[in-house]
């Protein structure tokens, strides 16, 4: 054989062997999973709200109309880290150790990209990561100090050496580029898995500077239960400090550092936190910055606003602001979309769009997450894979974000942890609600309490049709004994706790709560009318506390 004759089966050996790489990574999607922190479904005009009409979401509606919308889409336990330690472990918060904020993670629970690394996976994290630990089974991350900032943000990785740097520019548009970065110059033999973690929307929404007062000319409209009494539910609805008008702070969310009391520790505490935005500023954004807010703020100020016109301007200023940060976010979304159709990768890869959480857009006159009520509860839910699901398809079937790594692992075609107790969506993404075998409720439980915000603990059940939610525990400071780590000196939840008891955050004192609340979503779907105890609801009531008792027993809950 000539030396001729030897290049050529060289290079056809190269050639064959490149495009056995290529055909081995086809065998599983690609996946991208895109989260938000705090984005209410309400927000998103896929979901056809009244609010989310007047600000729509062209790109996420994209997303939609190419795949599967959630519309009973739930999360285990509405706060922040442990929907994100759910996310990774596939684990109910008791089980993987994060039930409350700041500590808990058990590193040494499996995270389900351990798992599809074995499988031949490249894996990437970048954006919010917000867990105590470093991120664990990543090829490449790219992570936020802690929440993130908006503006001009810390970011740690693998690509820094570990070591905190800060990014110039605003944080959504940053997360992305790192994000398309991933992509461009992954391993094209592999499959890639990417989660795409967004600081935005959450509290006390920056927007980026393009977008200040977008939505200045739209008034939107108050939900019907803005001035909700709580008349027939138990002392938590009442007792809580997620007020609009009353607990949300004019420095820290209006933007309005003119109204600091200097008399207020709290009043200070929540300067503090806009200053620290401000400061991140270069000088250019701070008085691009200053240029919308402070000659809103002088108007404000002027027009010496009380009662419900008071109330209106506060409820407007949050939703505009709000709204005006998901701006960004639909923009990201586009900007994947895009990168993802042009590089021919659309057709082979799993589009993700969630939030760690719902959220209160003046329901019962509320903001923030937290309860069981279903706009804290229930999250959006958005999932596009081509050929496998129906474009523009709804699903009805009750989902939980303990299921989001089971889905994962199924693709990757990765057998499922026996420890893990949620259900791969792949059938219910081919067969929507006509999904044989489906779960018939779900299992909720929050634990962060006392702290902000001063929910109680709960746990329920919610079946299609019927919720029970059980209030439980001690009242006010009594309750840190109930908790792990508000009990140790050096912990982030013992310092939480001190600094909030340091501004009387805790008074008056909550009293010991032991209580139900049951609702019929159907004939009350904004929760407004507990029926526990009611007449008639005996055989409802004996049916659901069976199902929570079956929750609790089988999933080993020991707090209730």
């Amino acid at each position: 054989m000539n030396s001729k004759s030897i290049l050529s089966l060289a290079a056809l050996s190269c050639v064959t062997a490149a495009y056995a790489q290529q055909q081995k990574a086809q065998q599983h999607p690609n996946i991208v999973y895109i989260m938000c922190d705090d984005h209410a479904y309400q927000c998103i005009s896929a979901y056809g709200s009244a609010l989310s009409k007047l600000a729509p979401t062209p790109n996420i509606d994209r997303l939609a109309e190419r795949g599967m919308r959630f519309d009973r889409a739930f999360v285990e336990n509405s706060l922040s880290t442990p929907s994100r330690a759910c996310l990774m472990t596939g684990q109910y918060s008791h089980q993987n150790g994060q039930r409350q904020l700041g500590e808990g993670i058990d590193t040494s629970r499996t995270f389900f990209t351990e798992l599809l690394q074995e499988a031949g996976y490249q894996t990437a994290v970048v954006g919010k990561w917000h867990m105590g630990c470093d991120p664990k089974g990543f090829d490449y991350y790219h992570v936020y100090n802690d929440q993130g900032q908006y503006w001009n943000p810390q970011y740690r990785g693998t690509d820094t050496n570990n070591e905190f740097v800060v990014e110039e520019g605003y944080s959504t548009d940053l997360t992305t580029d790192h994000a398309l970065s991933f992509i461009e110059h992954r391993d094209p033999s592999k499959p890639f898995c990417l989660l795409l973690h967004h600081k935005a929307p959450h509290r006390n929404w920056q927007a980026n500077l393009k977008y200040l007062g977008m939505y200045d000319d739209v008034e939107f409209p108050m939900p019907e239960n803005f001035y909700d009494d709580y008349a027939t539910r138990g002392s938590a609805a009442r007792t809580q400090k997620m007020s609009v008008t009353r607990d949300m702070r004019w420095e820290q969310d209006f933007k309005v550092p003119e109204m600091l009391d200097l008399n207020n520790p709290d009043s200070k505490d929540s300067y503090n936190a806009l200053m620290g935005e401000i400061n991140r500023m270069t000088p250019e954004q701070r008085s691009a910055w200053g240029r919308y807010y402070f000659p809103r703020n002088r108007r404000l100020l002027e027009a010496q606003l009380k009662g419900k016109d008071l109330d209106n301007w506060k409820y407007q200023v949050y939703i505009r602001d709000y709204m005006s940060v998901i701006a960004s976010v639909d923009e990201s979304v586009g900007r994947v979309l895009d990168y993802l159709d042009k590089n021919g990768l659309t057709d082979n890869t799993m589009i993700v769009y969630t939030s760690d959480q719902g959220f209160y857009m003046g329901e019962h006159g509320w903001f923030d997450k937290r309860f069981m009520y279903e706009e804290s509860l229930r999250t959006p839910l958005i999932v596009s894979y081509p050929g496998h699901t129906k474009p523009g398809s709804v699903c009805n079937r009750l989902v939980q974000n303990i299921d989001y790594a089971p889905t994962f692992l199924a693709l990757a075609g990765v057998q499922q942890p026996k420890d893990m107790p949620g259900r791969s969506l792949v059938p219910v993404l081919a067969n929507g609600d006509n999904v044989k075998n489906w779960r018939q409720s779900i299992y909720y439980h929050y634990y962060d309490y006392p702290t902000y915000h001063m929910v109680r603990k709960h746990d329920g059940v919610r079946t299609e049709r019927y919720k029970l939610i059980h209030f439980y525990g001690k009242g006010g400071l009594d309750a840190v004994s109930e908790n792990k780590y508000q009990n140790v000196p050096g912990t982030r939840e013992y310092g939480t706790m001190k600094g909030l008891e340091s501004i009387g955050y805790f008074e008056p004192k909550d009293e010991a709560v032991d209580y139900c609340e049951l609702y019929d979503l159907q004939t009350d779907p904004h929760e407004q009318n507990n029926i526990f105890g009611k007449p008639g609801t005996e055989k409802i009531t004996k049916q659901l506390q069976r199902e929570l008792d079956k929750y609790r027993k089988t999933l080993a809950v020991d707090e209730y």
